[in-house]
């Protein structure tokens, strides 16, 4: 017979469960603070009676609802106070929040209210603090003079690719000015901003290391102008237009970040140096997990419009729900969106590290996978809610077929799906996929 030695299992577990009692083993939660379900509540509310509503006439109008984003900077759901309350969130999660229930109500309104979000974390991550104090209050405008602003960097040549950027901005010594010549594409709010913020290459022969990014107010500099206005498939209350520039003069004041260190920057990509980045990119990682929590949103309105369809509709003397294949798929979509939100909300949480004073290393790139996986499961979750409806779902007096023309922009701008398993595999490996 084996000997066993005795345990008090009992006293073990208390020994445990007393050490574990201390702060740093609490500081794991799932659970939002009480601010952060405040504003989940206020934005769900003007989501729901407010920007639902609208979604399908302004979708119709192809038009930017200015109505609305009046209405929301009225109550302060626009504007500088409450982004920069966002932004400054040591849990990363205001902003997530704020985004998926905006995108509930509807998507191009949503991205009408959160166009202004790329040009404001381009000036706010690589501007000046002089540069940010002037430009971001210039960027919302007033509640009573709602405005918005623009980032320009995609071209027809250059999409995921940014480093075939041929927008380019020289520097006039006499005058102390940048002349930038080009034409920029897919630009929201482009053309009708006052403040457009453009990405342009000052080196050519370093690629996307010889990028800047310039602000270029319509109000105040000639040579920049609205070309072609993109009809899209979906998303279509947000403006969407080319920016051309033609021998536009911009102060040497306006570039962000100054020239001493832009100068700096260049010098060590010459000397063949690594740096952070380029101006794009820089712009667009800080973003993705925001696209990600949109394409939740949008997701979870097609989800819950399908849900509550198929506890409704009956066919063949039952409802719908009550057939596997159905209840499956409901089954599947919810869990699928409950998943996509953690990586989400993972993702907000590390980019929020250094305002808590532990900053994170995406060593994994998990910002990238947060956006592939919210962006490709709102295709999918709004493709299944058509296919529940069935022919209704097909239809225009339903709302999921506008879901679903709304979710697919989501795996391509900001980077493709394709780009962000690049981002991915590279990160993960360390080697450089071609």
């Amino acid at each position: 017979m084996s000997s066993t030695t005795s345990v008090d299992v009992m006293a073990l577990a208390g020994e445990l469960a007393q050490e574990r009692m201390k702060p740093e083993w609490s500081t794991f939660s799932l659970e939002l603070n009480e601010e952060q379900r405040e504003l989940q509540a206020w934005v769900h509310d003007f989501a729901e009676k407010t920007i639902r509503p609208a979604g399908a006439e302004w979708d119709e109008k192809e038009e930017f609802p200015w109505p609305i984003v009046k209405e929301a900077a009225e109550i302060g759901l626009y504007g500088l106070d409450g982004t920069l309350s966002m932004f400054i969130d040591p849990t990363g999660l205001l902003t997530p929040i704020f985004l998926e229930e905006i995108f509930w109500g509807d998507a191009g309104i949503g991205m009408a209210l959160q166009g202004t979000g790329l040009a404001v974390s381009a000036i706010f991550g690589q501007g000046t603090p002089e540069q940010i104090n002037e430009w971001l209050p210039r960027c919302y405008g007033s509640a009573s003079d709602p405005q918005v602003a623009a980032f320009c960097s995609s071209e027809p040549n250059a999409g995921s690719d940014v480093s075939n950027i041929r927008t380019t901005a020289k520097y006039d010594e006499a005058t102390d000015e940048w002349v930038i010549n080009g034409s920029k594409s897919w630009a929201t709010n482009g053309g009708i901003a006052d403040v457009h913020v453009v990405i342009a290459t000052v080196d050519p022969t370093l690629g996307s290391r010889g990028h800047a990014a310039f602000v270029v107010p319509k109000s105040e500099i000639k040579g920049i102008s609205q070309g072609a206005k993109v009809k899209k498939h979906g998303i279509r209350a947000s403006h969407t237009a080319d920016v051309n520039l033609d021998d536009a003069r911009v102060p040497g004041r306006y570039l962000l970040g100054g020239k001493d260190k832009l100068d700096a920057r260049l010098a060590k990509a010459r000397e063949g140096k690594t740096s952070r980045g380029n101006a794009s990119m820089a712009t667009f990682e800080a973003s993705r997990p925001a696209v990600g929590a949109m394409a939740l949103g949008v997701a979870r309105a097609a989800y819950d419009y399908a849900l509550d369809y198929a506890k409704e509709r009956e066919q063949f003397g039952r409802k719908i729900i009550e057939n596997q294949a159905i209840a499956f798929k409901l089954a599947n979509m919810k869990t699928e969106l409950d998943a996509a939100r953690l990586l989400v909300w993972r993702a907000s949480w590390m980019g929020a590290g250094t305002l808590r004073g532990a900053p994170h290393k995406f060593e994994n790139a998990e910002g990238s996978m947060a956006k592939y996986k919210a962006s490709e499961v709102g295709v999918k979750v709004t493709e299944e809610a058509i296919q529940i409806l069935g022919g209704n779902g097909y239809t225009r007096e339903y709302p999921v077929e506008r879901f679903h023309r709304d979710s697919k922009i989501m795996t391509i701008f900001e980077g493709t799906s394709e780009i962000q398993q690049l981002v991915i595999a590279r990160t993960i490996s360390g080697v450089r996929v071609p």
